[in-house]
């Protein structure tokens, strides 16, 4: 029996985190949980599950909140880096978007615990002390986003094989097919409607700009110790492979699967076992088309953009991400038209990058400057 905290736990990830947990009642154990705002539901979860300690970021609302009398609620950052590195926690599941997963998830590295990753930002800003501290414990990043989940068991069984390209799958988002569609209309309503996956509202946004996979390409080279020239976006709307790698005697190995997040969870939280779950099979009986076709980089500038910002280093990454997040926020308010976002990101890597990616101040230092900036383009 293990025990799991859930950073995330109200959220798309999250929830279908405690489904699988569900499923593997006699493997693991909830000891804590932590959201964000969502405070009843937060509560909700707590009932049934019954774990040592809570985390929200509006702890005092919380408290007012039914809950088990053996469940503490923790008060602030600080005391969730102490409680994921404690000793009644032995996997850490970090699905908390923005900055707010960075310091659990380098505590939790510091006490070897096993981190199965889903908040892209963690990498993203941070890879450059992420990735070498993860080493150094010797602890596994294991990767739940359905793509690097796919490249991790495609390349698990060939790790010192020598690797030509990782092919890093994509649905196109819900613009894809509308060609002539002038991007300055687009409203948060169209942009909400993914053809493929049910995702949080963040995430669905960044699939509409492609952004996501920009996010994606530097957190695979991060995850996966490769740089941005072997990292190529196929476009496959129909999302059942998720991923490929490409090896130098030219085979290619794919990952194919329903698109469900519960599959790379409940692969991440068995690893190296591979244990039954249940997921509905692919079924070959019926006809089962597949296409690919490359990006439309003029239409959707952001995998440019990440590439930019992974060749630059340093603190790139942490303005991109935070640009991005802050020009999704105004494009919901209705500040910023949709063509504006990534425009807003190209501005916030003209003026701000490189930056230094030393310590996790000079981190943090870059995502406030970007946040700063982006709030006030095209205003």
């Amino acid at each position: 029996m293990k025990n799991i905290a859930i950073l995330g736990s109200t959220g798309s990830i999250g929830t279908n985190a405690l489904r699988v947990v569900d499923s593997l009642a006699t493997r693991y154990r909830v000891v804590g949980l932590a959201a964000g705002k969502r405070s009843a539901e937060l509560a909700q979860q707590a009932s049934k599950y019954q774990p040592a300690w809570i985390y929200g970021t509006h702890p005092e609302e919380l408290k007012t909140q039914p809950l088990p009398g053996n469940t503490r609620v923790l008060d602030n950052e600080r005391a969730l880096c102490d409680a994921v590195a404690a000793d009644n926690v032995d996997v850490v599941l970090c699905a908390i978007s923005g900055t707010g997963g960075l310091r659990p998830v380098l505590s939790a590295i510091a006490a070897r615990k096993t981190i199965a990753l889903a908040s892209k930002e963690v990498l993203v800003m941070a890879g450059a002390i992420v990735a070498p501290a993860a080493q150094a414990a010797g602890v596994p990043l294991l990767p739940v986003d359905s793509e690097h989940c796919a490249i991790f068991q495609c390349l698990d069984q060939h790790r010192d094989a020598p690797l030509n390209r990782i092919l890093l799958t994509c649905s196109g988002g819900p613009f894809r097919t509308q060609k002539d569609l002038d991007f300055a209309t687009v409203t948060p309503q169209m942009a909400l409607h993914h053809p493929t996956w049910n995702m949080g509202p963040k995430i669905t946004m960044d699939s509409a700009t492609l952004m996501n996979k920009g996010l994606e390409i530097i957190e695979a080279g991060w995850l996966f110790h490769v740089p941005e020239d072997k990292i190529e976006v196929v476009i496959h709307p129909q999302s059942i492979v998720h991923s490929m790698v490409e090896f130098a005697d030219g085979s290619i190995l794919a990952q194919l699967g329903n698109p469900d997040m519960c599959l790379p969870i409940h692969y991440c939280l068995n690893y190296p076992e591979r244990v039954p779950s249940r997921a509905v099979p692919m079924d070959f009986t019926k006809q089962l088309t597949l296409t690919f076709e490359p990006p439309d980089n003029r239409r959707f500038p952001a995998l440019a953009l990440a590439r930019r910002a992974m060749r630059a280093g340093g603190a790139s990454g942490a303005i991109f991400n935070a640009a991005n997040e802050v020009a999704v926020a105004r494009f919901v308010e209705g500040s910023l038209r949709f063509d504006q976002i990534p425009a807003v990101v190209e501005h916030a890597l003209d003026r701000l990058a490189p930056a230094s990616a030393a310590t996790l101040d000079d981190i943090l230092d870059a995502d406030r400057n970007a946040r700063s900036l982006a709030s006030r383009l095209f205003r």
